[in-house]
């Protein structure tokens, strides 16, 4: 009998990768979200991809009586917890729908597991809970900093209701996945980031102006102390993160897990600035992106890169593609987007 997992935020950027990844493995996926910032037609994407058309239920996680009733009607083996919002200068603007959406989503997902008695929980979780760190590369025992935005803030207090919860809740295991940078898209070209509206990430943004639906790209700062001074994230392909979520279900279905809490920084281990993801795309996809460079933006970090050893060792998890693999997957899925 195949497992059954639950994805909120399952039509999502990560979401809809992860769904992939486990419907491969055998996993019997079903999915939520509010379609707020993604598309039905994802669900028919995954279906061409693989096969198979995992179960959609369209609800927001804050409207408990629909979610109550999708755990009366399941019995679920595990739940990955995508759906949030995720915009760090969006936060910074609508501080209040960022704690209403991401924290009463969490508390109703997890009033219900306790209730119907559901034991294992993957969290979306962030490399900003450790804020701007004072040394390099993170490891999960660098200590929070303070968030430099309210969505940061959010994925701490999320981390810091698991850690309560499940030591007072002996049923209930989780574990929480600390993204870097996720970049690119699936090899089919059939998903990847779809953001709506004005992108707030990156590469969409390098994407789309090219494609000639922005004019030019926005570099936020070119004076923080980094070599070429512009900021310093950890990019790391969608697909291989999509993998550390397939590998943390196993963990905890397979008794693996050496403590009720744990968390796992996901990322490559390497730090890329603004100008080499521009360069490396321009190489790789033989074009050229129209960039202007224009002042800092409010809530950004200067620079972030992960430790990777605890991922690779204890979750059997690494990462396997390298930043070209990311920006020719990415241009690949913008250019269907608008053939």
């Amino acid at each position: 009998m195949a497992k059954r997992i639950l994805l909120t935020g399952g039509t999502g950027y990560i979401g809809s990768h992860t769904a992939v990844e486990l419907i491969h493995q055998g996993y019997e996926v079903i999915i939520v979200d509010d379609l707020s910032n993604s598309e039905h037609r994802t669900i028919e994407s995954i279906e061409k991809i693989i096969g198979t058309k995992p179960e959609f239920h369209q609800f927001d996680l804050r409207n408990s009586p629909s979610l109550e009733k999708l755990f009366k009607d399941n019995k679920f083996d595990g739940i990955i917890h995508f759906a949030a919002k995720k915009a760090v200068g969006e936060s910074v603007e609508k501080p209040l729908l960022y704690y209403d959406v991401n924290l009463n989503s969490m508390l109703n997902l997890l009033k219900l597991m306790e209730l119907y008695k559901v034991s294992n929980l993957v969290f979306s979780s962030s490399c900003t809970v450790y804020g701007q760190p004072s040394r390099l590369p993170v490891t999960e025992d660098t200590p929070f900093a303070l968030a430099e935005s309210p969505y940061g803030h959010t994925k701490q207090i999320g981390e810091d209701i698991l850690n309560h919860t499940t030591r007072t809740n002996g049923q209930l295991q989780a574990l929480s996945l600390r993204y870097f940078n996720p970049v690119g898209a699936h090899p089919s070209a059939l998903i990847g980031e779809l953001p709506v509206g004005t992108p707030a990430n990156l590469v969409p943004f390098i994407t789309q102006t090219v494609a000639g639906l922005r004019s030019k790209l926005k570099v936020y700062g070119n004076d923080y102390n980094t070599p070429d001074g512009t900021a310093i994230r950890d990019y790391i392909h969608v697909v291989d993160l999509a993998k550390a979520h397939v590998r943390a279900i196993e963990r905890m279905l397979n008794n693996e897990q050496k403590k009720s809490y744990e968390y796992f920084n996901i990322g490559t281990g390497k730090g890329s600035s603004v100008l080499e993801v521009i360069q490396a795309f321009e190489r790789i996809n033989h074009t050229k992106v129209p960039y202007e460079v224009v002042d800092r933006r409010t809530g950004d970090i200067v620079k972030i890169y992960a430790d990777t050893t605890r991922a690779n060792h204890e979750l059997n998890w690494k990462a396997q593609l390298n930043l070209d693999d990311m920006m020719k997957s990415a241009w690949k899925w913008q250019k269907t987007l608008i053939s």
